[in-house]
């Protein structure tokens, strides 16, 4: 598993202009991958800059898009994130994630109650990839709700270690409420039909 660290540290290390040292210390700490963004500042980032100082010290790089304060995605900020994304992956960034946060609310591809925008969430992972993407996936809601519409191959990030062993069943088909998600279900595994004609007659 690659050690990677959180974005805060790099957007303070960015505003403190102290950019070297903070990749030096990583490298000296064995992280393999430090997470870059401007979540929470507004300070102008050069990609093939970032990705090349981070490469000469031996690790990768992978950009968050998406404010912590922002709100929830709307079609013109996803159009400039995915803009913003490809200038992160042409530069040599291994991977992109997508903000959502501790509380998947009115955040990023979630909307006030905590629902997907699933069409959204179609335009990253066509426009990337999904081996290329993550999704911050913080909740048990956000995290069934992203495997049950992409599938067993959808990267989450974010979810806590205690929460880890669930997700995983739940990935593989082995939770109740999976067995009946054609995404996820079993290979072989028949879902069995209801007469509800049969119900509803008595």
């Amino acid at each position: 598993m690659p050690i990677v660290t959180g974005g805060g540290p790099f957007e303070l290390a960015v505003a403190a202009g102290r950019l070297p040292a903070y990749v030096e210390l990583c490298q000296h700490l064995g992280v393999t991958r430090i997470e870059c963004g401007a979540g929470f500042t507004d300070v102008e980032l050069d990609p093939l800059e970032i990705v090349t100082l981070a490469g000469e010290r031996g690790l990768e790089v992978q950009y968050e898009l998406g404010k912590k304060s922002g709100g929830a995605f709307g079609r013109d900020t996803v159009d400039a994130l995915i803009d913003e994304g490809w200038r992160w992956l042409d530069a040599g960034a291994a991977q992109l994630v997508i903000e959502a946060r501790e509380s998947a609310q009115g955040v990023g591809l979630f909307d006030a109650e905590g629902r997907l925008n699933r069409g959204f969430a179609d335009r990253f992972g066509v426009a990337f990839g999904l081996e290329a993407v993550a999704f911050e996936a913080p909740t048990k809601p956000s995290q069934f709700a992203l495997l049950d519409h992409f599938g067993r191959d959808v990267q989450l990030c974010n979810v806590r270690l205690e929460e880890l062993l669930r997700v995983e069943i739940y990935r593989r088909g082995l939770h109740a409420d999976a067995f009946d998600k054609d995404r996820l279900r079993l290979p072989g595994v028949e879902v069995p039909a209801v007469d509800l004609v049969g119900y509803a007659t008595g």
